[in-house]
């Protein structure tokens, strides 16, 4: 059994009892585990698996795939505050769309890790602001090896979506309803 510091990106169905849960580890990186029993009402990761959570995680690596199984889930932080709002929520799931376009399964990268809690930390006290967003994908590129700052003068967000193909859909309505409420 291995452990790992993780947030919670991304919960499915599975089976009638059980979910898929994917998350952005400290350790192991992007990852999906199967939380066998999860929808039971009796589970022990009752209340447990919500989108955002940041959790101390202990997996059972898979030998034949890359869906490792959940064994245990402990509580570090809710990021309660993201849900105070819609346009928090909407910020925090772009954030969570543009690390799943620009990270590769089972790549452990602790400083994306870093840089999602410390974006959850923000819009968990802070509304979100145009500024908050553009830091978030000038440090995704700096961390994916496309933007140097010194260097080009280009729009991180272009150079994301040449490097991997696009950028999430969700990316302009979010950046024209942040726009309209900064004065």
């Amino acid at each position: 059994m291995e452990t790992s510091a993780a947030i919670l990106l991304r919960k499915r169905k599975f089976s009638d009892t059980s979910l898929i849960v994917s998350w952005c580890t400290e350790s192991f990186g992007c990852i999906q585990t199967v939380a066998k029993g999860a929808r039971r009402a009796k589970s022990p990761f009752a209340g447990k698996l919500d989108l955002f959570f940041e959790a101390e995680i202990s997996i059972v690596r898979s030998r034949k795939s890359d869906l490792h199984t959940l064994a245990e889930v402990v509580l570090k932080n809710l990021f309660a505050g993201i849900r105070s709002n819609y346009l928090r929520l909407q910020t925090a799931a772009y954030f969570v769309e543009l690390i799943e376009i620009c990270t590769e399964r089972d790549h452990r990268e602790p400083e994306l890790f870093g840089l999602l809690r410390r974006a959850f930390g923000y819009l968990d006290a802070n509304d979100p602001a145009p500024r908050a967003v553009a830091h978030f994908e000038t440090e995704l590129a700096r961390i994916a090896g496309v933007h140097d700052e010194k260097k080009l003068k280009a729009d991180p967000a272009f150079a994301l979506g040449n490097l991997f193909g696009r950028l999430p859909l969700s990316r302009t309505p979010l950046l024209k309803t942040l726009a309209a409420r900064t004065p």
